[in-house]
């Protein structure tokens, strides 16, 4: 098989915690709400197939607790009572957005508030094919009145939207446009500590990237920049190294698809 796909087949996403905490990533599709959900433990991985043209969200809910049938709730980012998807994720939430085809539209959003650092990592991809996302953690330092707490901890950041509702922070009324709808001191807040994330409802300039021909690892807790998993592409061949050992992710095409499609594995997978 070729060592790229097109806009028709398929887009995998390997989803990866290297968080202290367990997390749930949650899926959903734009257009209705059937979506899927995992929970991997620190060091975990699951993938996630797209089919060509999708477009959807990605994003880590925490604080979870669900029975033997999947039916429960979560503290942050919840989308219904179980662990596959059923509704849109709730804010707070820091959510990857893809819409895939000939190009890869693709950005990390915190304009929905923010509960995990996460990162979009393309591979093999053709263009720009930045990385992006949020690799600080926003929530010891989020301003008191955006905090949303547990038990006196602070566990997300709720945008100034979600909080005061008001037409400047919302971008809506006379403020929906890109000239009336300016950065505020809480989007600088978030935009300062995760620069290449998305900090209000028109940050598009500087946070949305385009790539063509690409698989993605979507990594929460994770850096863009520190040692600690990087993946960088060897012709055919991927390889993640760091904290948990994940190497060699993707050979090729053929070996994704046959070799990945239903693992969950833990501390790394190798081929």
């Amino acid at each position: 098989m070729a060592s790229h796909f097109t806009s028709s087949f398929n887009v995998w996403f390997l989803l990866f915690a290297i968080a202290l905490e367990t997390v749930w990533p949650g899926i959903t599709p734009k257009n209705n709400f059937s979506g899927d959900g995992y929970e991997l433990k620190q060091g975990q991985s699951a993938v996630f197939t797209a089919p060509a043209g999708w477009s959807g969200r990605i994003w880590g809910r925490t604080g979870c607790d669900f029975d033997k049938n999947d039916n429960g709730t979560c503290q942050t980012g919840r989308c219904g009572t179980g662990l596959k998807c059923r509704e849109p994720g709730q804010p707070p939430a820091s959510i990857a957005e893809f819409t895939l085809g000939d190009t890869d539209f693709y950005d990390v959003s915190l304009v929905d508030g923010f509960n995990l650092p996460i990162v979009v990592k393309p591979v093999n991809g053709k263009g720009n094919c930045s990385s992006v996302g949020c690799d600080s953690d926003l929530r010891p330092n989020c301003p008191s009145e955006l905090a949303l707490k547990s038990d006196g901890k602070t566990i997300a950041c709720r945008s100034a939207c979600n909080v005061f509702d008001t037409d400047e922070y919302c971008c809506r009324g006379t403020f929906s446009s890109p000239v009336s709808c300016l950065p505020t001191n809480y989007s600088r807040i978030f935009k300062t500590a995760c620069p290449v994330a998305y900090s209000f409802a028109f940050d598009d300039p500087t946070s949305i990237i385009t790539c063509s021909s690409t698989d993605y690892v979507v990594s929460f807790c994770s850096s863009r920049n520190q040692n600690q998993t990087q993946c960088t592409n060897h012709g055919k061949n991927v390889t993640c190294n760091g904290a948990y050992g994940l190497k060699s992710l993707f050979k090729t095409r053929h070996l994704l698809m046959v070799g990945l499609t239903t693992v969950i594995s833990l501390g790394g997978l190798m081929f």
